[in-house]
């Protein structure tokens, strides 16, 4: 994709970064987007700053006849470009935003992926706890079972934010919103080993974050993926992942085992609970298992 060398483009980012507090992984999905729509517009000989209503059904045009693009991707490169018009109707440099006027397709329903249990236990015996690299590898994925938190908010995690006595962790969430999480034992387990001995050994700079990369700098999101592939090659699943198809069978195991909504929204760092609710889909093994065992014509004796 050629880069565009546009200083607005460069001062959103900047925006985005220094005052909306995105994530770096944030910021380069909302730049990939941008630069995409500013080649299109110029192989077009449209400018961005004129660009009209009329205009954009071209580009939609190209995201779903030319390249393609699922529903759910178009929505989010029309939700990148909204915020870039804001901003930019905002610090004055166009007249109005025209991208708030463009309605996107309508979503395709998708539920939520996730783990089952034993496969979450299949990946936890993955990581090799004799080394400081397999001791952090392990913490990550219990962390992430264990609390629910997004991949963001687990490399920006430091020890100072940790209560060891009361197993909790103050965790900073989208938008700048504390919340605290709990952890449980095996969690506790696989936190105490990495402190007292791999973590010392990773330190090398002297940082106060707890997931460090094998250098001693801070553990990036991209890293995190890119070792929960490598965990996940080393079992029988057949199933990509991800951070948030671990945080997606947080939620899923919580409500099969009949926790309320709300206490998931809580937990999640959800503002509203309609963001919860996408969750209350893939409970129905859970409702079937009840109706089996509670309704007295479910099945034959």
């Amino acid at each position: 994709m050629e880069e565009k060398n546009i200083p607005e483009l460069d001062s959103y980012l900047d925006y985005l970064k220094y005052q909306k507090n995105y994530s770096d992984y944030t910021i380069l999905s909302y730049k990939e987007d941008i630069v995409e729509y500013l080649n299109f517009i110029q192989s077009e000989s449209l400018s961005f700053k004129t660009i009209q209503y009329s205009d954009i059904r071209f580009y939609l045009m190209y995201l779903k006849d030319t390249k393609k693009d699922d529903n759910s991707s178009i929505n989010r490169k029309l939700s990148s470009l909204r915020g870039f018009y804001k901003f930019l109707a905002n610090e004055k440099i166009v007249e109005s935003n025209v991208f708030s006027l463009v309605n996107g397709p309508k979503k395709s329903k998708k539920l939520p992926r996730y783990f089952e249990y034993n496969e979450l236990e299949e990946m936890f015996l993955v990581p090799d706890k004799k080394t400081p690299l397999g001791q952090r590898d392990l913490l990550i994925l219990e962390m992430l079972y264990a609390t629910g938190v997004r991949v963001g908010e687990l490399v920006g995690m430091k020890v100072s934010d940790i209560d060891l006595g009361n197993k909790t962790i103050l965790i900073l969430g989208k938008g700048n919103k504390e919340r605290y999480v709990t952890y449980g034992e095996y969690c506790e387990d696989a936190l105490k080993l990495y402190l007292n001995d791999g973590r010392n050994a990773l330190n090398t700079q002297n940082s106060d974050y707890v997931f460090l990369n094998h250098n001693g700098g801070v553990l990036t999101e991209r890293g995190v993926r890119y070792l929960l592939n490598q965990i996940i090659q080393k079992t029988s699943i057949h199933k990509n992942i991800s951070p948030h198809m671990i945080r997606h069978s947080f939620a899923t195991h919580l409500l099969n085992q009949g926790c309320d909504l709300l206490t998931v929204q809580k937990l999640l760092g959800h503002e509203s609970i309609k963001a919860t609710q996408i969750y209350t889909h893939v409970t129905t093994d859970r409702l079937k298992e009840v109706y089996y065992h509670s309704f007295p014509r479910a099945k034959k004796d």
